[in-house]
């Protein structure tokens, strides 16, 4: 039986945590078939998705949006995830075939595939005002603890991060997921550190998905017989929302020199979404109507 994607928010013990978890396989699956991304791309960029997906039902609301860019030095290159408040993301990764040997615990070795010198930067989108971007180091390339860090510094937020993608041998996507605990004002130092004894021993989201377990199994898994209170569940999909009048009005935004040169020596234009690999044909007929608007406008 193939789960549902969806994300629980919750709150737990009295209040004192916030606590998200997210069964994102369809999402991390699609994105690997749309960008053919071989194991390790497959698992930095499936990380880079849910851990977005948590970010983002975590500090948005309403029609408020992010993007996720994460700049290492490992072989994948830059990794750009955008999402919302409403449960969707999308995302690429500048070189989607890499693959590597198992690192020393036998896992995929995504440090290895993100780099673990460079930057992990949250650009969030408000409605009102400029967008706003935080910034940190890495600090470990694994993704998840670099969320972690994300949080406790530019949102001043204590948190615990777990992101997890299980590639099978052929490369498809197996389950992925992940989940996110905020500690709130008020948390005692006890159950603080109860926490993080029983995350330190959990066993991957990748294995609990496997086993069946559901978003709401991890999150009382994490606080084993503490109450928690189920907010909210919210379905969770890749979605893009790019469109040939998109990408229309991309092309009116170059120069007119530059759009009489494509006419006359290609006669046509192919364009490529870099988030979902969908492609926009425009013939010649298309492009002398955008560049009669250039000269309009």
């Amino acid at each position: 039986m193939v789960q549902k994607d969806y994300l629980v928010k919750s709150v737990a013990v009295d209040g004192m945590f916030r606590a998200y978890a997210v069964s994102a396989t369809g999402v991390v699956r699609e994105a690997q078939q749309r960008h053919d991304t071989w194991s390790a791309a497959s698992a930095a960029l499936g990380r880079s998705l849910v851990g977005t997906l948590l970010l983002a039902s975590s500090v948005l609301k309403g029609e408020e949006k992010m993007t996720v860019k994460i700049q290492g030095d490992g072989p994948v290159g830059a990794i750009v995830v955008d999402g919302n408040a409403n449960g969707t993301v999308k995302g690429y990764l500048q070189h989607p075939h890499v693959h590597l040997p198992l690192n020393a615990k036998h896992k995929i070795d995504v440090a290895g595939a993100v780099g673990h010198q460079g930057t992990l930067s949250v650009t969030k989108d408000m409605e009102v005002g400029n967008p706003f971007t935080g910034q940190v180091g890495l600090v470990s390339g694994e993704l998840g603890e670099d969320f972690t860090y994300y949080l406790a510094q530019s949102e001043q937020i204590p948190s615990a991060v777990g992101l997890s993608v299980f590639v099978n041998d052929d490369n498809s996507i197996g389950v992925a997921g992940g989940f996110l605990v905020q500690v709130m004002p008020g948390a005692s130092d006890d159950k603080i550190s109860e926490l993080e004894q029983r995350i330190a021993k959990m066993p991957l989201v990748s294995e609990l998905l496997r086993d069946g377990k559901t978003p709401e199994d991890i999150l009382h898994m994490l606080f084993d017989g503490e109450e928690v209170k189920i907010l909210d569940t919210m379905p969770v999909a890749f979605k893009c929302d790019c469109s040939k009048d998109r990408f229309s009005k991309a092309l009116a935004s170059i120069s007119r020199q530059d759009m009489e040169q494509i006419i006359n020596e290609d006669h046509h234009a192919e364009t490529v979404c870099h988030f979902c690999g969908n492609k926009y044909e425009f013939s010649e007929t298309e492009l002398k109507k955008i560049l009669l608007q250039m000269k309009a406008d």
